[in-house]
């Protein structure tokens, strides 16, 4: 085990989980019942926003994923990135404004209206399932990453940042939620500014790593049935994008309907931009002459991780590597909480009213559930890039 990046660790751990603790005191002083629990009382300025809903996004799946698919599939095929920031794009032009007018709680309150109680209780099961992918797919990255630089176990890494997210999500609700996210994203780009600089420097600089990395031969869509997969899944990811809880939670509690469409859309674009910083890790990874350094190339969910270790020096792989951990590991609290509050105000409340004053409770009961729920399948399920597919695939 390595000590100087379990005591880094640790600190950005614990940096993360006051923050959360700081919104769990102001919610109180709010009420902290219903909707400020839920929906942050619908004040969430739009710095907070930006960052909360960045950072969601830009979580470990995204990172590790990212990093994973570039490695392993080419440039090509790393569809995900875009398509999700073009899906909060194309959700800010058409559906976020309207949502926020109409003051729905959730996704699923159009489908109450249009459908009735139960076929909303139905819909919540792939919405469910989206959620759960999420989450797990964060864990299953942060897994990789602190297991993989600081040598300790994947299930004890899963296991433990799973109870941290958990914890001050149960404390806090959305503000906890958008306040960490916000320190997540600082975390997040930290890491990447302080190690990307060593590792394209181990590469031969930026011009040699694309020159070696465009004469690596990735399988391109040629044929009509590859060119039609790719347009599918392009369409997948950026339609798949836009029907989730955590990005009408976020929209839902802004101001105003002018702040959500503004919300959304300069996400986007944020999310794209984070994307290239993993996107370049990725390439390095795939020109590396590994069995130069005596190792086996990594395989595609272990390319960040290896970067980390091998190829910068010592103090800087583990603190990026750190920063990068604590930072995703707050990104899983926003699918469990958002599939948490959506099956207490979707499915428990519609079919008994005597639920409405005891929201609170019940969201902190399912939130315990539905994250013990995510950890187990981030134990079971281990790439990275697949549980972020199957995300879209689901919802």
């Amino acid at each position: 085990m390595d000590h100087v990046g379990l005591i880094a660790i640790v600190f950005f751990y614990a940096v993360t989980f006051y923050v959360g603790y700081l919104a769990h005191k102001h919610l109180k002083r709010r009420g902290g019942q219903g909707e400020q629990f839920l929906l942050a009382g619908r004040k969430l300025p739009l710095w907070i926003g930006l960052g909360t809903m960045t950072a969601t996004w830009v979580g470990g799946g995204y990172i590790n994923g990212t990093a994973e698919a570039v490695y392993a599939q080419g440039l090509l095929w790393t569809q995900a990135p875009w398509g999700y920031g073009l899906s909060l794009i194309f959700g800010g032009i058409f559906f976020a404004g309207i949502m926020r007018k109409r003051r729905y709680v959730s996704l699923l309150d159009p489908f109450a209206e249009r459908y009735g109680k139960k076929m909303t209780a139905l819909l919540y099961l792939p919405a469910l399932s989206g959620d759960l992918f999420w989450s797990s797919s964060i864990l299953a990255a942060l897994g990789y990453t602190v297991s993989g630089v600081l040598n300790i176990s994947y299930a004890v890494a899963v296991i433990a940042s799973a109870a941290v997210a958990v914890t001050y999500t149960l404390m806090g609700g959305l503000l906890a939620v958008a306040y960490t996210d916000v320190a997540q994203l600082i975390f997040i780009l930290i890491g990447l500014c302080v190690v990307l600089p060593f590792a394209i420097s181990e590469g031969g600089g930026l011009e040699l790593v694309f020159a070696k990395y465009n004469a690596i031969s990735f399988a391109s869509p040629t044929t009509p049935f590859a060119i039609w997969s790719w347009g599918d899944n392009a369409l997948l990811l950026i339609l798949g994008g836009i029907p989730w809880g955590v990005y009408f939670q976020r929209i839902l509690a802004c101001p105003d309907r002018q702040t959500a469409k503004r919300l959304s859309f300069w996400s986007g674009i944020l999310c794209l931009a984070f994307a290239l910083p993993p996107g370049l890790i990725g390439m390095v990874g795939a020109v590396t002459d590994w069995h130069a350094l005596g190792l086996e190339p990594p395989v595609g969910s272990m390319v960040l991780p290896y970067i980390f270790k091998y190829l910068t020096p010592y103090w800087i792989g583990m603190i990026g590597a750190a920063i990068v951990a604590a930072g995703v590991m707050s990104s899983v609290d926003s699918s469990i909480l958002s599939a948490s509050y959506m099956f207490v105000w979707n499915v428990l409340v519609p079919f008994d009213k005597r639920c409405i004053p005891h929201i609170t409770r019940l969201t902190q009961l399912t939130v315990l559930i539905v994250g013990t729920l995510a950890t187990a399948l981030a134990l079971k399920v281990r790439s990275v890039y697949a549980l972020w597919y199957l995300c879209s695939d689901f919802v």
